[in-house]
C-alpha cells in the first residue's frame, strides 16, 4: 500500500483542455443534473448491461452508508479496470466500478474490508450509496488528508495527519437547495483553461437532494471559488459549497477518495 493517493489538481487537471469547462459546468450541482441511468436499465435491443457506478447513474439495488457519520482510516483503492459491484461479497453484480471518473482515476473510500473484498463508498445517486468489489486487480493507498464541511457554521475544515491545517467561512447551500448532508469523497479534479467563477471545480461524490436536472449534468456537488468574497458564510448556493481562494488552493492538494464529512 502506498501512502498516498494523487492528488486533485494532479496532471489530468494541469493539462486540462477547453472542453472540460463544459464537463465542469455540466456536471456539478452549481450547474448541472440530468439524472442518468439506472442499476438494472436495459440498453437498445434488450440485452442486459450493467450500470457504471459514476456520478451520472442511480443504482437503487445497492446498499446505502450505515454510519454516514462515521471515520474511514484513510484507506483508498483504485481499479485497473472496471471492476463489478455487489450489494454483497460474492453475491451478482449489479454494477461496474469504472477504472476512470470524469476524466481522472477513480479513487474511492474504503468503509470495510473482508477477505477477499472491500466495501467502497460510491460516486452514482442516492447519496451514501456503497458496493462491494473485489480486492483484486485494485492499487491501495492511504490518504492522511480529512475535509469537515460544518453547514451550520458554514465553515470548512481542513485536517492532515490529524492536525488541523486551516479553517474557512464558505457559502453553502441555500433553504431551497440545501447542501446534502452526510460522509462523501473528493471524486475528481477540473480546471478549464478559460475558467468562469472558479479556476478549479472539485467535485464530490454526493448529489443535491432537490435537483435532479439543472443545466444539463447530474447534479454533482463540489468545491469551489467565487469572485466575490461576500458571499461567504452565506447560505446561497444551488448545493456547491463556494471557498475563499486560500482554501481551494489547500483542496487542490488534496488527494482524490479523500472522506469529506458534511455535518448540520
Amino acid at each position: 500500500m502506498s501512502d498516498e493517493p494523487p492528488r486533485a489538481a494532479g496532471r489530468t487537471a494541469r493539462t486540462a483542455a477547453p472542453a472540460l469547462l463544459v464537463t465542469a459546468l455540466l456536471v456539478t450541482g452549481c450547474g448541472g443534473g440530468h439524472k442518468g441511468a439506472s442499476a438494472g436499465a436495459s440498453p437498445a435491443g434488450g440485452l442486459e448491461k450493467l450500470p457504471e457506478a459514476t456520478t451520472y447513474t442511480t443504482l437503487d439495488d445497492l446498499p446505502l452508508d450505515a454510519a454516514p457519520a462515521g471515520r474511514s482510516d484513510g484507506t483508498v483503492v483504485h481499479p485497473d479496470n472496471a471492476v463489478p459491484v455487489s450489494a454483497k461479497p460474492g453475491a451478482p453484480a449489479v454494477a461496474e466500478l469504472p477504472s476512470t471518473q470524469l476524466k481522472g482515476p477513480t479513487w474511492v473510500p474504503v468503509l470495510e474490508s473482508r477477505p477477499g473484498w472491500r466495501r467502497v463508498l460510491l460516486p452514482s445517486r442516492p447519496n451514501g450509496v456503497t458496493g462491494w468489489i473485489p480486492d483484486s486487480g485494485l492499487k491501495a493507498a492511504r490518504s492522511s488528508s480529512a475535509v469537515k464541511v460544518d453547514l451550520g457554521d458554514r465553515k470548512l475544515t481542513l485536517f492532515r495527519g490529524g492536525r488541523q491545517v486551516g479553517t474557512w467561512p464558505v457559502a453553502v447551500g441555500a433553504p431551497k437547495t440545501p447542501t446534502p448532508t452526510g460522509r462523501t469523497f473528493m471524486l475528481a479534479s477540473l480546471a478549464p483553461e478559460k475558467p468562469t467563477y472558479s479556476p478549479l471545480i472539485l467535485p464530490v461524490g454526493a448529489h443535491s437532494a432537490t435537483l435532479d436536472t439543472f443545466g444539463g449534468g447530474p447534479g454533482t456537488v463540489a468545491f469551489h471559488g467565487w469572485p466575490t468574497k461576500s458571499v461567504f458564510g452565506k447560505a446561497v448556493t444551488h448545493g456547491c459549497v463556494r471557498v475563499p481562494a486560500d482554501a481551494l488552493k489547500q483542496l487542490a492538494q488534496v488527494p482524490l477518495g479523500t472522506p469529506v464529512q458534511i455535518t448540520d
